[in-house]
Formats: C-alpha cells, structure tokens, sequence
C-alpha cells in the first residue's frame, strides 16, 4: 500500500472480521453473516493485506487471539457497525413515519380555522412527527415553497408559478359581516350600493389578490364609493372592530362560522356578489418526504369528506393538480 493511502475496507468486511472475533471461528462467523468460510477467510486476509498488520495471533492454530492491531480493528469496527444500525434505524423511522418533521405554511384564516383540524387528524395518526408551522401573508409562503423552507403550503388561491404544484382541497367563500346590532343586520340581502357610506375594513390590500380588486370592481360597477377605513389589519382584528361596530367587512366564511352561530356577528348575502375564495394544497415539484405525502393524504381525505369541489371559474394559475 502507498504511504499515507488508506485502506479502502468494506463494512461487510469488518462485519466478517468482528463475527470471526466473537464466535471464535471461521465456521461460526460464516454461518452469523450468512456466507461461505472461504469468502470469509478471503474477507479477514484482505483487510490484514490493506492495513499491513496482522489481526490475528496465528501461533496456535485454533486461538483466534487478537493482534494489538486487530484489538484497535474491534474496537472501532463494532462502533462502525453499530453506527451504521443506528443510520438505518433513523432512516427506517423517518421512512414509517414514527419520526420526521413537517414544514407547512398557511395563511391568517387558514391557520387559525382550517389548519388545528388538519393537524390534529394528521399527528394523532403520526404523532412522532414533529410539525413546523409558518403564519405569512402568501406571497412569503410561494417563496418559502420556492427556497426548500417549506415542504407544503395551504393557500388561498392556485399560485401561477411552474415550479409548484397545487390540490384542490375546499371552497370558501369572501363575504360581508356586520355587528348584530347593525342596521343592515335585520336585513336578509343587501346590495353593493347599501354599502356606499359604510366604513369598509379589508385585509392585506398591499397584497396583490384577485379578491380586493373584485371587491373594487362590484363597487365601481354600482358607481358607489369604496370607504376604507382600515387596511392591511388581521382578520381576528377586524372581527373585534366589526362586532363593535367600527364598519363592515369582507372576510372567509370559514373565518367566522364560530361567531355567526353564536350571534356575535352577522353574515349578510350581497345581491350579485359572489366571491368563490378556494382552498390549495400547494408543493414544489419535487421529491416529497414521506411526512409530506401522509400530510396531503390526510389533506385530500378532509376535502373529500367536505365534498368539495373546485369551482367552475378557478383563480388565475397554471399549476397543475398532483397525484399523491
């Protein structure tokens, strides 16, 4: 061997040569390794040729008596091998799912009322995952998908982008709430022009979304003024601000099933406005972890029980739906 080379032994040698130490013969550490005496044999002489060194006390014929080398050879190859155990066993976890960690985004609305029952069905079932949660507006988590610090993401429209991948998961829909004490509250329908004087509260204007420029639209189609008095606040902000009377809002319905049930706020039906607001599965188009894939089944099990159904008229994006 070349000065200051290495030996280029292999782990299935070093298992041959530790079994031949603990069982005390050529014969038995066959029969553990499941190979022939001669390959064996072959095995522990190849290792002594690349180490230069001999492993074994050949002076009586059946004492298999290490060598100073060879007892150095032991020592770390049984902690080669049980490294190597402990590699296969963390891989064998992560690959069942008894460990793992998950990276989901969500925006405001879908964290806070759509995610805890995602999470709950998905980690009761998998609770050695160790799930990583990121609460941003969508455009952060589009780019968090982009740059790996994100496996997945629950957005509220398709992303228009190649290199994901989205799933229909759900239908929501933007619609008007008011204080129960409102005036407009006692009435079943109302119309865009009744909305002209009322202090309109939104979300995430400086955002570009479809939803905010629909809202726009249906009031300058009716020629009525659009009063915004806040922008760009949380939707649980503007819930507090509404049911006290502060103004109106457009907000997800699923936002606010909780409070109109319990009459803290009233949803009210707009004559000829109807905003569709989706939900999207969204991934890279890539190798997934398996923590990943059992998310979307836990996912695409959720909607299906929904019975959703994508909306006639999707938002605007070219991504394409995925196969689990």
């Amino acid at each position: 061997m070349v000065a200051g080379a290495h030996p280029d032994m292999e782990l299935m040698q070093l298992e041959m040569f530790v079994a031949v130490v603990e069982e005390r013969s050529f014969r038995g550490a066959a029969e553990r390794v499941f190979r022939t005496q001669p390959a064996v044999s072959i095995a522990v002489s190849k290792l002594e040729r690349e180490l230069e060194a001999p492993l074994f006390d050949r002076s009586e014929r059946y004492e298999y008596r290490l060598t100073q080398a060879g007892e150095a050879l032991y020592q770390h190859a049984t902690r080669m091998l049980a490294l190597r155990s402990e590699t296969v066993s963390a891989v064998g976890d992560i690959r069942d799912l008894r460990l793992g960690r998950l990276r989901i985004g969500a925006n405001e609305s879908v964290s806070l009322h759509l995610l805890p029952r995602l999470a709950q069905a998905f980690l009761t079932e998998h609770p050695g995952i160790r799930m990583e949660v990121k609460c941003e507006r969508s455009k952060s988590l589009v780019e968090g998908l982009k740059d790996r610090k994100l496996d997945l993401a629950l957005l509220s429209f398709r992303p228009e982008d190649t290199l994901l991948d989205a799933k229909f998961v759900m239908q929501d829909e933007l619609v008007l709430i008011t204080s129960p004490t409102h005036a407009l509250a006692a009435k079943e329908r109302v119309d865009i022009k009744d909305l002209a004087e009322e202090p309109l509260m939104v979300m995430d204007v400086s955002e570009p979304s479809p939803w905010h420029r629909k809202i726009a639209d249906a009031f300058l189609q009716v020629k009525a003024p659009l009063h915004l008095t806040v922008e760009n606040a949380p939707i649980e902000m503007i819930k507090k601000m509404v049911a006290v009377g502060m103004g109106v809002a457009f907000v997800p319905l699923m936002s606010v099933r909780e409070e109109k049930e319990n009459r803290e706020l009233a949803v009210i039906e707009v004559d000829g406005f109807h905003l569709e607001r989706s939900v999207w599965l969204v991934r890279r188009r890539a190798v997934q972890s398996p923590a990943a894939k059992a998310f979307t089944q836990t996912v695409v099990s959720f909607g299906e029980k929904l019975r959703g159904r994508a909306p006639a008229v999707m938002p605007k994006g070219s991504g394409a739906s995925f196969a689990i």
